[in-house]
Parts: C-alpha cells; sequence; structure tokens
C-alpha cells in the first residue's frame, strides 16, 4: 500500500481498495484494520494449521492443460445450484460473526451477493438474524445448521429458516466438537459487548448465548449435539421440505451415505482447517467424493480458494460451484458491501479469463482433461 507524505490527504477507502487485484491483497488491507484477536479468528486454524496450508497448496497438485483455437469471444458463467440460477459457480460460504469485521455484519454481505448474482449460505452463529439478513437478501440464501443437544432449538432454527424463505438447510457435520484454536486460545476470543448471536434473541433461548463471551470451545461442547449419526439426518429430513446438504464430507464412503440418506447436495470441506488438523486438501479429496456420488446430488468444494484458476481446477474435476469464505470476510473487512463486491468481481474476471485461456467458453466444455495431477513445485 502507498506511504502518506507530508501535506497529502490519505487515499480514500474506495481508492486504497480499488488498487487491490487480488484477494492476497485484500487480505493486507483487511488485516491492517482488524484487531488482532478478530484477524486471527478469521485466518486461523486448528493446531498447527496444516490443514489450512494443505487447502491452499493441494491447487499446485493440479496443472492445466489448455484447449487452443476455440472461440472464446463471449464466455458465460451462469449455472444452477439446487435449482437456484447463479451468475457464476463463486458462493458464499457460511461464516460466524460478521459485524466483528463490519458494522453491518452479514446484511451488508448479503446485499452484496445480491448484487453479484450469486448465493450466500448464512452461519447459525450469525451476528445477524436469519430474518434480518434475509430482508437484506435480493439472492438465493441457503441456512448452515449446527444441531444443538436441545433439538428444540434445532426444529425452531430449520422451521424459521423455511418461513423466512431459505432454500436449502446446510448441515454442519465436523463438528462434533471445536477444533483447538489456539489462536483463539492464545488471544483469549470473545465477541465484543453489545454482540450476540442474534438468531436466538427474543426466542426464549438465552442460555444457548450465555457462556458464548468467555470461551467458544465450551460453549460449543455444552449446546453443540456431539451425538449426531446418520439417523440424526433422516430426523432433519423430516423436520422440512427444504433439500438437504451435508457439509464437511472428504471420504467417498461418507459421500455415497450421504446420498443414500437422501442428501441433495455433498459438500466437501474440512472446516476451513478450524477442525480436524493434519487433514487432506478439500481440492485433492474432491474427486473420490465425485466419484461416489456419481452424478445423484450435486457436489460442492470450498477451502483454500483464491483465484480465478482454482475455480477452473475445481469444476474441471467435477464440482457444481464453490464456496468461498475467508476471502468474503477480507473484503467485508476492507469496506463492508463493496468490499465483498470487489472480491467477487476480481473471483469472476479471473474465472472468466481462465475459461477463455483454457480454452472453454462456458461451464459445460469444463471437464476432466484440462487437469493433471502433478508434484508440488
Amino acid at each position: 500500500m502507498p506511504r502518506r507524505t507530508l501535506g497529502t490527504r490519505p487515499p480514500s477507502l474506495k481508492s486504497v481498495l480499488e488498487r487491490c487485484v487480488n484477494v492476497a491483497e485484500v487480505e493486507l488491507l483487511a488485516k491492517r484494520k482488524l484487531r488482532r484477536a478478530y484477524y486471527d479468528y478469521y485466518a486461523g486454524g486448528a493446531e498447527d494449521e496444516r490443514s489450512v496450508a494443505r487447502n491452499r497448496s493441494g491447487f499446485e497438485r493440479y496443472a492445466l492443460l489448455h484447449r487452443v483455437l476455440v472461440d472464446v469471444e463471449r464466455i458465460e458463467l451462469a449455472t444452477e445450484v439446487l435449482g437456484s440460477p447463479v451468475s457464476m459457480p463463486v458462493l458464499i460460504a457460511p461464516t460466524a460473526y460478521h459485524r466483528l469485521a463490519d458494522r453491518e455484519g452479514e446484511t451488508a454481505t448479503a446485499r452484496a451477493a445480491g448484487a453479484s448474482g450469486t448465493l450466500m449460505a448464512v452461519s447459525t452463529l450469525a451476528t445477524r438474524s436469519l430474518e434480518e439478513i434475509a430482508a437484506a437478501a435480493t439472492g438465493p440464501l441457503w441456512f448452515q445448521l449446527y444441531v444443538y443437544r436441545d433439538r428444540g432449538v434445532t426444529e425452531r432454527l430449520i422451521a424459521r429458516a423455511e418461513s423466512a424463505g431459505y432454500r436449502a438447510i446446510v448441515v454442519t457435520v465436523d463438528t462434533p466438537r471445536l477444533g483447538r484454536r489456539e489462536r483463539d486460545v492464545r488471544n483469549q476470543f470473545a465477541l465484543r459487548a453489545g454482540l450476540t448471536i442474534a438468531n436466538f434473541q427474543g426466542e426464549g433461548a438465552e442460555r444457548e448465548g450465555r457462556g458464548h463471551h468467555g470461551n467458544l470451545a465450551a460453549y460449543a461442547a455444552a449446546q453443540i449435539d456431539p451425538s449426531l449419526t446418520w439417523e440424526s439426518i433422516d430426523w432433519i429430513r423430516k423436520q422440512t421440505r427444504l433439500p438437504i446438504v451435508l457439509k464437511g464430507i472428504v471420504r467417498p464412503d461418507d459421500a455415497a451415505r450421504a446420498v443414500a440418506h437422501g442428501a441433495a447436495g455433498v459438500w466437501v470441506s474440512n472446516h476451513g482447517g478450524r477442525q480436524l488438523d493434519c487433514c487432506e486438501a478439500t481440492v485433492l479429496a474432491l474427486p473420490g467424493v465425485v466419484k461416489a456420488v456419481n452424478g445423484r446430488a450435486e457436489v460442492y468444494v470450498d477451502g483454500g480458494i483464491r483465484r480465478g484458476t482454482d475455480v477452473l481446477k475445481t469444476i474441471a474435476l467435477g464440482a457444481r460451484a464453490v464456496f468461498i469464505g475467508r476471502p468474503v470476510l477480507w473484503g467485508l473487512a476492507a469496506a463492508g458491501e463493496k468490499g465483498v463486491r470487489h472480491v467477487l468481481e476480481m473471483l469472476r474476471e479471473e474465472l472468466a479469463l481462465s475459461l477463455a485461456l483454457a480454452g472453454c467458453p462456458d461451464l459445460e466444455s469444463v471437464d476432466a482433461t484440462l487437469v493433471v495431477r502433478c508434484d508440488a513445485s
């Protein structure tokens, strides 16, 4: 970022943001603006953060084999996810506590998603209620669900999401307990005064929010159900008419069981490296899951996606779409709604250029012949 010289006005937020030409530069801007504890909460992972690093380095294990002499004057990025049209296969993953990054929080993110013609998955642990977010949104929403020990709480969340117009329930299945995030332990991470888990205000579930300010791991241990099983997925299916997506699957056998239990979508994820450390990179786990699903459900993936070429590789490996988490938070922290839109549009432009240079005028022309497994350099 340029230095300010004596007697000159500081550059406007808009001009600084526009000088960010990739996600990494937006992250640097966000890091400067966020409190260290909040940046570490967003950026950090479990234990030695090997899973975080592997998610990113996994993309280096694939190289692209571009086609030539293909008419790419027009590039089409539009697709559908569970019947909802989106302008590109880059969607917003559920992440908690957006108001740590921006005063408007999840409502700003939802507006940015709608303006960019894409879908937002909303976290149970949002700092705006699911109804507030739905009111602000102009694009499709999915609701990410943690299953609580108190099944009444879970039933109410599902019913509220359905009533508010959410189009799918995303059940996170990789969090029987919270991973040990040592940055948060070191920083004694807590929400700042005045912020709460907004979905539990005013519905007689105050205890779900109490205790969180002191210790997130203790909150999760007290409230999130560690006894979740495949039979629990059957129970959730009975609570809603909405399609069910299972998020947190990396094994082919689990992917096959997800389909057998009625999942409409299988989401390859290791929680951004925030749960079990030393996990396989999600992009490397993706082909096995795609093969096991065998077209019976849509497959999505998150983890380490920072470039349009990353998106291209995942589509070539069989993903319907990708979800991004941290890049959205960097944009939100950098410049609120405008920052999120900037990140989304950068990735849109990168993906469009990557498709053109790879000889693919649309997503339907992307297939497995475009990627080859290679040793990381």
